[in-house]
């Protein structure tokens, strides 16, 4: 009987990114890469800066949230080849070494990270990797995408009027028509509540919607759902587990980028959420058919709202939600009794498979 140990999987764990959510990207990855079993895995940390280079970073997790990874004199230039077989390409000395991969964990919140493109480099490189793919993501990114095939898939959502530049003010009068005021207007493709904002009155909602087109050309105005929000977090490819609810408290209009982030923040969360069983029950089972709908793998967040007669509405869904210390995501998977080492491995391991 062979007494060798078995060869530890290579991960790359993949960071920063250019869209306008690059520093919860930082702070969740310091997360992952504290986390991660090192007696199992070669952990390799590549971050792209806000630039788009690409780097090896030499230095410690610590080192990712203020953005001093960058300064590291020990990083090297290093980018995923999308040619197969080759892995992490590394320029040095006029030639170019390869590191080969096992499975890639991208940590890159919003554009270029979550809404498939890495994911298509990915799979052109032939290497697993952690999350949806790429038909999933890019339509959970979307956030307009997501709202037609929760339709399809009779999943309750708020109403909602799609914006365009070439048609904002037919859409704002359209949603205001259809919805009265308040209203809340979201940019289409981002995440962390980037652009996003409550708008009370006829005057405020043009501006909004050009703010929010600034963010990809797509908007959405949103039916107000006065309500609690819960969120749910789903881990599994075909056998998928459904968290109890967690409930976020604002302390604000609503629970915004300074609300999920800022030191400041009067935001408070309930895990679990104190609600009635039903309608946790309710909550956890629209968010499996979201996941199913959209081709979700691996992990994702599931948002909602809680009405006062107890109707349960569908808000969005997020595909790589943030593993910071205070993220919903991780604490959720905690609740179930999956730790944060654990959770690293589970989603690696579902990578793999």
């Amino acid at each position: 009987m062979s007494n060798e140990k078995p060869r530890k999987k290579n991960i790359c764990v993949l960071f920063g990114g250019v869209s306008p959510e690059h520093e919860v990207s930082l702070r969740s990855a310091a997360m992952v890469l504290d986390a991660i079993d090192r007696e199992k895995y070669n952990v390799f940390p590549v971050g792209i800066r806000r630039d788009g280079r690409w780097f090896l970073h030499a230095g410690a997790p610590y080192e990712l949230p203020d953005g001093s990874w960058e300064m590291h004199p020990g990083n090297t230039s290093a980018f995923l080849s999308p040619e197969r077989g080759r892995g992490l390409a590394m320029p040095s000395g006029g030639r170019i070494n390869y590191q080969k991969l096992d499975c890639i964990f991208p940590v890159l919140h919003g554009e270029n990270g979550e809404d498939g493109t890495v994911q298509g480099l990915f799979a052109l490189a032939g290497i697993p990797f952690v999350g949806p793919g790429v038909c999933a993501s890019a339509a959970a990114m979307d956030k307009a995408v997501t709202k037609i095939i929760a339709d399809a898939a009779g999943v309750k959502q708020a109403g909602y009027v799609t914006a365009y530049k070439k048609n904002a003010k037919e859409a704002c009068a359209e949603a205001i028509e259809k919805f009265g005021l308040p209203l809340f207007v979201k940019p289409a493709t981002t995440g962390s509540s980037v652009g996003v904002s409550k708008v009370k009155t006829e005057e405020e909602l043009f501006p909004a919607v050009k703010a929010a087109l600034k963010f990809g050309g797509k908007a959405l105005i949103e039916q107000y759902i006065p309500g609690r929000e819960l969120e749910v977090a789903l881990l599994g490819n075909d056998e998928v587990i459904a968290s109890r609810c967690a409930e976020i408290i604002s302390g604000g209009e609503f629970y915004d980028y300074d609300g999920k982030y800022a030191a400041s923040s009067t935001a408070r969360t309930v895990v679990p959420a104190n609600v009635p069983a039903e309608a946790e029950e309710t909550a956890r089972a629209m968010a499996k058919t979201i996941y199913a709908a959209l081709g979700c793998r691996g992990l994702s967040r599931a948002d909602f709202f809680l009405k006062e007669d107890g109707e349960v509405v569908f808000n969005e869904i997020n595909t790589i939600p943030g593993f910071t210390s205070i993220s919903m995501y991780p604490r959720l998977m905690e609740d179930a009794g999956i730790d944060n080492t654990e959770l690293v491995t589970r989603l690696i391991e579902l990578a793999l498979k």
